[in-house]
């Protein structure tokens, strides 16, 4: 068991079930699907996010112990990625113009930022969020409390 003293939580191994035998298929879900959707000659965030929200399917099918993890991992990280590109937007006004291709994208913009980019970074946070425990089979549970404590 691991333990992080900074969110007083431990990670502890999973009960195995019938549906561990898929995590590996589950985690590669968004490499398997993101090279055919390239063969369809779309624009590449469009098969990002699309390869990823199958991944986060397939993890949260595969583990589902880990949904309410994945959702709140995946806004939290949407979240830092647009405070990320807003500031990149403030200290440097002209760069997401001059560096992402717009023509090619919807043109929908709230805030200034590209709303695909938005979606792209809500998928990867989804995915991502339960990365290291579907790898591990283990979870992150509070400790318990001491006295004192």
């Amino acid at each position: 068991m691991l333990y992080n003293l900074m969110s007083r939580h431990e990670t502890m191994p999973v009960e195995s079930h019938h549906r561990h035998r898929l995590h590996r298929l589950a985690l590669a879900t968004p490499v398997l699907f993101f090279f055919p959707l390239m063969a369809l000659g779309w624009n590449p965030i469009y098969p990002a996010v699309i390869a990823m929200a199958a991944g986060t399917g397939a993890a949260v099918w595969c583990r589902p112990d880990l949904l309410a993890k994945t959702f709140i991992g995946g806004i939290l990280f949407l979240v830092f990625y647009a405070i990320f590109i807003v500031g990149l937007r403030i200290t440097t006004p002209t760069y997401i113009e001059q560096v992402w291709n717009l023509p090619a994208l919807s043109g929908i913009l709230p805030a200034g930022i590209p709303v695909k980019e938005l979606l792209f970074g809500g998928a990867f946070g989804l995915y991502w969020a339960n990365v290291y425990e579907h790898l591990t089979w283990s979870k992150s549970s509070p400790l318990p409390k001491r006295d004192g404590v």
